[in-house]
């Protein structure tokens, strides 16, 4: 029998978009399927790396990095972000209900062997480089993720 296939695009920044993506992909690797979680625009910086690191950018570039969240932690919510209180709130609620945050969720994907996928057209329109982003992550542009959407069983855009 062939390995169930999942692919997710996940297109959004926000928080609770990105960790319900996260929720699912964890999800379908505890069943068995082979995951690929394909980041692009805002859901890069799901990957980016929490700590600013000293890279070589343009003044367009480095305007983008500096508007961006840097590292999964500090991402919005898509609703009730309330100039930052959504998302302190929401972490107390995962943390009273003994929920995985999404800093962790990513953890689990890479221990489960998800792939984790940065699409380096996004990265070059952005000006991120992958020394800004996680270690042990891949990097492709939209042919690799049709490739396995192709055969995927579920598809998913987030």
């Amino acid at each position: 029998m062939t390995k169930k296939k999942t692919t997710i695009v996940l297109f959004s920044g926000d928080y609770d978009k990105a960790m319900a993506a996260y929720i699912i992909a964890n999800g379908a690797a505890a069943f068995d399927h082979e995951v690929t979680i394909f980041h692009t625009f805002w859901g890069l910086n799901a990957l980016r790396k929490d700590e600013q690191i000293p890279v070589k950018k343009n003044i367009m570039e480095k305007l983008f990095g500096k508007m961006m969240p840097r590292g999964a932690n500090k991402m919005s919510l898509s609703k009730m972000n309330f100039a930052g209180m959504g998302p302190k709130m929401i972490k107390n609620i995962i943390k009273k209900h003994n929920a995985v945050p999404l800093p962790q969720l990513i953890k689990m994907a890479q221990e489960q062997g998800i792939n984790l996928v940065a699409c380096t057209m996004t990265m070059d329109l952005l000006g991120l480089q992958q020394e800004e982003l996680l270690d042990d992550i891949e990097y492709a542009g939209v042919a690799a993720y049709l490739g396995e959407a192709e055969e995927g069983n579920v598809n998913l855009f987030i």
